[in-house]
């Protein structure tokens, strides 16, 4: 099944006066929440969906906890999360601090499984 997508008109952010430019962006199909893949798990499998569903619940905890310890978690064939941060410029090493931390996020690197499903994908333009 194709991926659908929309156009979008955006400024240049580097010149705002330069003339705005169309772009495809992803039109999402809906979402999945942990109660329904707990479901989708529990069809493809003998565990109940109330099982599944404790195991997804167990599985969120544990990554942001391990997350908040600065660790690497990694997931298989899914791919690795892990805490990235942006800060200030200085000299010297000296200088730097924690307060030279501006900004935090999670970073996901997808396994190979994941990269190869972009290789094989198709697009459509939603109506």
């Amino acid at each position: 099944m194709a991926i659908s997508y929309k156009i979008i008109e955006r400024v240049n952010p580097q010149d705002v006066t330069a003339p705005k430019k169309h772009y495809a962006a992803v039109a999402a199909n809906g979402s999945v929440d942990f109660e329904s893949l707990a479901e989708i798990i529990s069809e493809q499998c003998t565990v109940t969906d109330t099982d599944c569903l404790a195991v997804l619940n167990v599985l969120e905890k544990n990554i942001v906890r391990e997350l908040r310890e600065g660790r690497i978690v990694r997931l298989g064939k899914l791919g690795n999360f892990q805490v990235g941060l942006s800060s200030e410029g200085f000299d010297t090493a000296a200088e730097v601090t924690a307060d030279a931390v501006k900004k935090s996020r999670i970073l996901f690197r997808p396994a190979k499984k994941m990269k190869a499903l972009l290789q094989n994908l198709s697009f459509q333009k939603a109506s």
